[in-house]
Parts: C-alpha cells; sequence; structure tokens
C-alpha cells in the first residue's frame, strides 16, 4: 500500500517524497499552495485500488492506516462500495451503461427495478439476506402477481447484481445470496396454447382504444413479437413494397427478416401519421413511443368479454403470436413458410431442404387471409366496421 501525490500539471501520479515533478514542476510549492491531488493505493482480490482523497496528506495517510488495518484484520468487504452503497443506488448505476440502455427490453428493466427498489431501494446492498429475497417473493404472490412477473422482477435484480461483481463493486457473499433464490416458474410451467378465433380478435379490435388498434392488428396478421412491434420505427415500413423489414439488431434470434404486409394491415399502417425522419416510431401515444400497453389490453379484453392473463383461458398479447402460426398452418401455409415470416427458430431439417423466397411469404400471407375471410363469413358487418 503506499500514498501518491498527483503532478497539477502533468498529473504524474508518484512517491509523495518526491519534491519536483519529472515535467519540472515544483510539488513541495504545489502542495502548500493544495494544488497536488492525493490517492492512495493498495491490492485489494489480485487487483490493484486506487482511491482518491483530496489534497490533504493527513486525510491520506489516515484512509492508507484504515485500509491496511481492514486487510491485516481480513475485513476486504468492508473496503468494497457495497459496504455503504444502497440497491436503489446499485441499480441506478446499472441503469445509465450504455450496454444496458441498449437493450430492446430496458423499460421492462427500468419497470422491474422500480419494483423491486419499493422493498430494497433504500437498504444497504450487503445487508440483504436470502430469506428478505424469498419473502418478497411471497409478499408478491400475496399480492396476486404472476409467478412469471416476480421471476422477471427477482431477475433485473439478480442481473444488476451479477454485473456489480464482475466489476468488482460487490463481493462473493452478496452474489451467492441473490443466485440462492430459485425461479417461481417452473421450466415449460408457462406454455401456453390459447389462440384467438377471427370472431374475437374482431371484437377485441372493436373494444380497444384507438392507440392499440394498429398494435393488435400488427400482431396478428405478422406474428411479430411485442418487442418487435412497440420499436418499430417508418424506416423499417415500406407500405410501397408491402413489406415490413428487420434488422438483426430488431429481433429477438439476431436475424433479419422480412414481413410481407397484407391488405388489411396496409390500410391500418397506412392510416397513421408518419414523422419527417425515418426513425419515428410507428406506435405513439400522446406523442410518445408506447412501451407498456397492458392496461389498456386489459380493458379492451373485459369490454370485449375475453379473460384476460396468463391463467387459464387468459389471453396476453404474446398469444397473437401463436394465433398467427395456428391460423396460417391451418389455411396450408407450410410450416417452413410461417417459420420464415415469424422468425421462430428454424428446424434443421427445414434449413436444409426448404428454401423459402419473399413470394413465398406473400402467397402465405395471402392464403392466411382467404383462410380469416371464411372463418369470419358469420360475423356481423357492423362489428368488422369498428375495428378500425
Amino acid at each position: 500500500m503506499a500514498i501518491l501525490a498527483e503532478c497539477p500539471v502533468c498529473h504524474n501520479r508518484q512517491s509523495v517524497r518526491n519534491k519536483v515533478c519529472s515535467c519540472g514542476e515544483n510539488l513541495e510549492k504545489a502542495k502548500r499552495s493544495n494544488r497536488v491531488q492525493y490517492s492512495i493505493v493498495y491490492w485489494l482480490r489480485g487487483k490493484q485500488k486506487r482511491e482518491t482523497i483530496g489534497t490533504s496528506i493527513e486525510e491520506a495517510r489516515d484512509a492508507d492506516g484504515k485500509r491496511k488495518v481492514q486487510k491485516r484484520e481480513n475485513r476486504i468487504f468492508d473496503i468494497l462500495p457495497q459496504a455503504n452503497m444502497t440497491f436503489e443506488d446499485l441499480s441506478g448505476w446499472y441503469l445509465k451503461l450504455e450496454s444496458v440502455k441498449s437493450k430492446k427490453y430496458f423499460w421492462n428493466l427500468e419497470l422491474c427495478l422500480s419494483k423491486f427498489n419499493r422493498i430494497f431501494g433504500d437498504r444497504i446492498v450487503s445487508d440483504i439476506k436470502t430469506s428478505e429475497l424469498e419473502d418478497y417473493q411471497a409478499k408478491r404472490v400475496s399480492e396476486g402477481k404472476a409467478a412469471s412477473t416476480i421471476d422477471q422482477e427477482v431477475g433485473a435484480a439478480k442481473a444488476v447484481i451479477n454485473k456489480a461483481f464482475n466489476d468488482d463493486m460487490v463481493g462473493g457473499h452478496v452474489l451467492k445470496r441473490f443466485k440462492n433464490i430459485k425461479k417461481l416458474l417452473k421450466k415449460n410451467s408457462n406454455e401456453r396454447k390459447r389462440v384467438l378465433t377471427p370472431d374475437e380478435f374482431n371484437r377485441l379490435v372493436a373494444s380497444a382504444r384507438p392507440y392499440l388498434k394498429p398494435i393488435l392488428w400488427t400482431g396478428y396478421d405478422t406474428g411479430m413479437r411485442e418487442g418487435e412491434v412497440l420499436s418499430l420505427t417508418w424506416d423499417k415500413v415500406l407500405l410501397k413494397d408491402r413489406l415490413i423489414k428487420l434488422s438483426a439488431e430488431d429481433t429477438k434470434d439476431g436475424e433479419a427478416r422480412g414481413i410481407p404486409i397484407c391488405d388489411e394491415l396496409y390500410e391500418v399502417l397506412n392510416r397513421l401519421p408518419r414523422g419527417i425522419q425515418g426513425d419515428y416510431p410507428v406506435f405513439m401515444y400522446k406523442g410518445k413511443m408506447i412501451r407498456d400497453f397492458r392496461g389498456g389490453l386489459k380493458t379492451a379484453c373485459k369490454n370485449a368479454k375475453i379473460p384476460y392473463g396468463r391463467s387459464g383461458d387468459g389471453f396476453v398479447y404474446h398469444d397473437l403470436r401463436r394465433t398467427f402460426f395456428t391460423h396460417a398452418r391451418r389455411a396450408g401455409v407450410q410450416e417452413s413458410v410461417i417459420m420464415e415470416i415469424t422468425g421462430h427458430a428454424r428446424h434443421e431439417v427445414v434449413d436444409r431442404y426448404n428454401q423459402v423466397s419473399l413470394d413465398d411469404m406473400r402467397q402465405g400471407i395471402q392464403g392466411l387471409m382467404e383462410y380469416r375471410k371464411v372463418q369470419s363469413a358469420n360475423v356481423d358487418e357492423t362489428l368488422t366496421e369498428q375495428r378500425f
């Protein structure tokens, strides 16, 4: 361990014994005028640490002595930032990372962490116990929250701790406490089979508020994931070519794909206002990009007399993706074509023997529309008029 003095001119850190810096600056004079910054350096867990103390050599000596005692007594966790860092501080640091802000589900991370911070925000990170995290899960269950929702909240907190551990901001014992928390949702236990009928979808759209209708139509007619729909911008919607073009950065599987726009979706999208800039969001509400519409969807389901939620026969937005796939399959569209449109993980054999062209996908979409027309033959015409 050592105390270093930083030259106010060249910022070179050196021994406090030096009277003159290699750049020629008189360090003795600079020290008397409080222009020299002092820092302490030491090794911790195999890595060199440096702490800037200030312009007082006495404070630097005190800090150096304190760290020596902590290391001698093996109290290394008192040295780490977690010793006085709250979880809200740590999550705030995490959400400011550019690598985190660029994630497409960043809005969901913010939401999950805000809920977690209601309970643990003002707690010192190193004081949070595994039993308290388990109590948090139990409390959320008693509030009627779905297991998947609770797992997302705890998972977001775990992501913060993992990142902080990798950056040496928290110790192994903190990481262990969070890693010991098991998911409430068992593997494949949330497998869903809900598929909307054309009649149900028409009722749902008729009951939805104007801002929600085009979002529903896009999911219904393309099978796109919710994140892909909400992040859609006008530079990716080629109305003239009747095509939505997603880049690799836009998709969950990291593969670019093109999605044909059918006639009814073209009519919906063509009515929406477009910004001057190409990256203007397609779906907006009160001048802002839509990030969460679950409240509006729940109300629309209630008015359409469709159960909402993941339990039983309830409906959630992601079910439109399954609905698209199922309707297309029933319409006779080849599975390889459907998978190319939706971006589902392709089967190895399908990949090897089936080459899917844009014309194949357009024909598939047309076949799907014909199927739905037949299924909707008995739907009240007035209801069809209300859906836009």
